[in-house]
């Protein structure tokens, strides 16, 4: 054979095996990762997804592809990133925070659904049963919007001389009404002056701290909610502006800046949340498999945070503290 001919054969060769590896790697399953928050702030949980999946013996790029999109706090934007995910045939949606869960259980009722929830998943419509779902949804329950008078209580302890105490709650979340509930009730428990302060967009939150400033607030509580973990950067800078102690639902507030936080190890929520998703693409069925509660939580402080707010954090906190950053 002529080297000229050769080298056309070996080129129709590549150029025939290319639609072939195309088709390899379409054959695998896909997961549609929706998240209710942005990749910025939840990129260790992305990843800690990716491990679970791995536990369960699925790895990204292997065995499993992996179609992700972010709403960044702007829920509006969930229906169709899901609508998107359905119509790319996916195997299964894994949806992470409450609006990106109850956007996928409202589109479909046939693909499996694995969500992180930190609203009450029964109360919310997501599932009937926590011990036997049915349908096509499971998940995690994190434990967040729960541990709101938690999280006043261990506020109280680093401001003890706290007189109104500010609390930053999305009044547009179904779960806002028991959020709110909650955090009055704690705040009654203790005695402890509270205002709740609404933000449910971007444009929200300057007025809102500038609220606060004129109120003279003491201290405050950012409630759980995955718009505001969008926007941790910008609510960790106005605290700091404004010299609020604060404390957050997630390590990631106090590692970028923030007093204190005290909420579910949401990675290792994650980490489940993709060992399930594994154990669907095996073949098991999401109405069978009972919501996981969440089980591990962690006290986080800001030591370098507190000196900058001339406050002294108790050695008892200290102690218990899960994280110290320095």
């Amino acid at each position: 054979m002529k080297r000229r001919e050769f080298i056309a054969l070996l080129g129709g060769a590549v150029v025939a095996a290319r639609p072939f590896a195309a088709r390899a790697q379409q054959a695998l399953p896909v997961v549609g990762f929706a998240n209710s928050g942005s990749v910025q702030t939840l990129a260790l949980m992305a990843a800690a997804y990716r491990k679970g999946l791995e536990e369960a013996g699925f790895v990204e790029g292997k065995n499993v592809l992996i179609e992700s999109r972010w709403a960044d706090g702007q829920y509006d934007r969930l229906s169709g990133f899901i609508s998107d995910l359905i119509k790319s045939k996916v195997a299964v949606i894994m949806a992470g925070g409450p609006p990106a869960a109850l956007a996928a259980k409202a589109a479909t009722s046939t693909i499996p659904i694995v969500f992180t929830t930190g609203d009450n998943p029964i109360q919310t419509g997501l599932v009937t049963n926590l011990g036997r779902p049915g349908g096509n949804v499971t998940g995690v329950h994190v434990l967040f919007t729960e541990l709101e008078s938690k999280k006043l209580g261990l506020l109280r302890d680093v401001v003890p001389q706290a007189g109104l105490v500010a609390a930053l709650v999305n009044q547009t979340r179904p779960v806002a009404t028991s959020q709110t509930a909650e955090l009055q009730a704690a705040a009654q428990k203790f005695g402890q002056r509270i205002q709740i302060i609404p933000a449910a967009t971007e444009q929200d939150l300057e007025p809102a701290f500038a609220s606060m400033a004129q109120l003279k607030v003491s201290a405050l509580i950012v409630g759980a909610d995955p718009f505001f973990n969008s926007r941790r950067d910008q609510i960790v800078s106005l605290a700091a502006r404004h010299r609020i102690p604060a404390i957050y639902e997630q390590r990631s507030f106090v590692a970028a800046g923030g007093l204190m936080s005290y909420g579910t190890n949401l990675a290792d929520a994650y980490r489940q949340a993709g060992i399930y998703t594994g154990r669907i693409l095996k073949g098991e069925k999401p109405g069978d498999m009972p919501v996981v509660q969440a089980t591990k939580f962690e006290l986080v402080l800001n030591l370098k945070t507190a000196k900058a707010l001339s406050l002294n954090i108790p050695s008892g906190l200290l102690t218990i503290a899960d994280e110290i950053i320095e």
